[in-house]
């Protein structure tokens, strides 16, 4: 056996054994250091129902949104949701104002939904000896950040006011600092055990919070989520650590949620619910079940063809076909790839594939045997002769499929995506199994068993 031979069948058997390990109903997730993946396998709506909600900048028609912005608001939404712990969700741009979310398995996600649409822009203004009640909303001009300006900011109450309280509310305040100084943000326990958001500050911001907390013991400053005030401690020493904490009536769900907006950053642009449905499962189980059955009656009938036809080359490419299966599945869940029926059939449509390509090279190993080469001849120069063929025609269904994802990110349609991911996937295993796995299953074969070296068990 030669030593590209021996090399091919250790890469198969590795690679095999660790597809059947993640195929394996586990519970357990697959950890690898910091990579955690589940090993189930992920359904989406149309197999599984669930929620899918379409999200609208809420800006005035004739603004204009960048695309930059448009893709860090995908991001931050789905960082988020993430971090929610809502698994499995898929965010997609739908033309250049709109973001579609969807929620396979979920069906009230009222609270998620709120959390990940707010823009989440954080400032910490000082507010002297004039504090505002929490929940009040407030005026922020953050072109005038004190991290940003160089200038510490008094936000001092004109001496002309007669009402406190409502002067405060008219005032435009200049933060002291905002989200984007934060470095680490965690959910905590304050002093009462009640939960709080604690956070460390960036080094920059850490130097000029000190020095402003150093002159001003005793006076308040208030964080403000999204112009809301949400609590105004008192400044009871400096701070010259670069660390602090949010306090207030949190829950653990509301320190958390405010923890994710924090932590991911602040959207770009504010985003509106411009439809929100829920969404059955179009097949279920049952049709399911019966897809399962269909799929296994079509690979036997590919089976039987193979074998009839082509022999002990149709043995070794049914058995890379099998091979294919299991690595396809181990590699969706890895990914994850989210599965829904245009899914599925992008991956028989690449069983197709890779069989097409065996019967390219078994048509030209049976030309090279009727010509009177030796049947390791035959097996060699086969594969080599059908190997354009088989390129060309490859790399024509890689880029329809590239070109099919791209119009799904485009304009949202997540099925037209999920048929694109699973054929190009597809495409890409259907030729290892076809040039790799079966190849190298014949050598085997004939290294061990002389008697298979005669052309008739080859279908001539």
């Amino acid at each position: 056996m030669g030593q590209r031979n021996k090399f091919s069948l250790i890469l198969i058997f590795v690679l095999l054994l660790a597809s059947i390990w993640v195929d394996l109903p586990i519970k357990e997730p697959i950890k690898i250091g910091d990579f955690e993946r589940s090993h189930e396998t992920q359904l989406g709506l149309d197999l599984r129902g669930g929620l899918r909600v379409l999200l609208e900048a809420d800006l005035p028609a004739d603004s204009k949104i960048t695309s930059e912005e448009m893709e860090e608001a995908k991001t931050i939404l789905e960082n988020r949701a993430n971090g929610l712990g809502v698994s499995e969700v898929v965010f997609q741009l739908a033309g250049d104002r709109r973001i579609v979310g969807e929620f396979p398995g979920l069906t009230d996600t009222s609270q998620v939904i709120e959390t990940l649409k707010q823009v989440g822009q954080l400032a910490f203004v000082p507010m002297g000896n004039h504090p505002l009640a929490e929940g009040e909303t407030i005026k922020i001009d953050y072109t005038k950040i004190g991290t940003k300006t160089g200038e510490i900011p008094e936000n001092a109450l004109p001496e002309s006011a007669t009402d406190l309280t409502a002067a405060a509310k008219e005032m435009t305040y200049a933060p002291l600092m905002s989200g984007s100084d934060l470095g680490t943000v965690t959910v905590g326990r304050d002093s009462l055990g009640k939960y709080s958001v604690d956070f460390t500050l960036k080094d920059t911001a850490t130097k000029m919070f000190g020095e402003y907390t150093a002159k001003h013991i005793g006076d308040y400053l208030a964080i403000v989520l999204d112009n809301k005030v949400i609590s105004t401690p008192t400044i009871n020493s400096a701070i010259t650590e670069g660390k602090g904490q949010i306090s207030g009536n949190f829950t653990q769900q509301s320190a958390n949620d405010l923890m994710i907006q924090l932590k991911y950053g602040s959207l770009p642009i504010p985003f509106k619910v411009v439809q929100s449905q829920a969404v059955g499962a179009t097949l279920g189980q049952d049709s399911i079940d019966k897809s399962i059955v269909a799929g296994i009656i079509g690979l036997s009938l590919t089976f039987l063809f193979l074998i009839i036809t082509y022999r002990l080359p149709g043995v070794m490419a049914s058995l890379a076909l099998v091979i294919y299966a299991i690595i396809s599945l181990a590699i969706y869940r890895l990914i994850p790839v989210t599965l829904t029926l245009p899914g599925i059939a992008g991956f028989i449509l690449s069983v197709g594939m890779a069989v097409d390509a065996n019967v390219l090279i078994f048509e030209r190993l049976k030309e090279e045997l009727r010509a009177g080469r030796t049947v390791r001849q035959a097996i060699d120069l086969g594969w080599s002769h059908a190997w354009s063929s088989i390129k060309d025609s490859n790399v024509t269904s890689l880029i329809s499929s590239i070109i099919l994802y791209w119009f799904g990110s485009a304009f949202g349609a997540s099925l037209v995506k999920g048929f694109a991911v699973t054929l190009f996937i597809g495409i890409f295993l259907s030729l290892f199994t076809a040039i790799t796995v079966t190849r190298a299953l014949l050598h085997l074969t004939l290294d061990n068993i002389k008697a298979v070296e005669r052309p008739g068990w080859f279908g001539v």
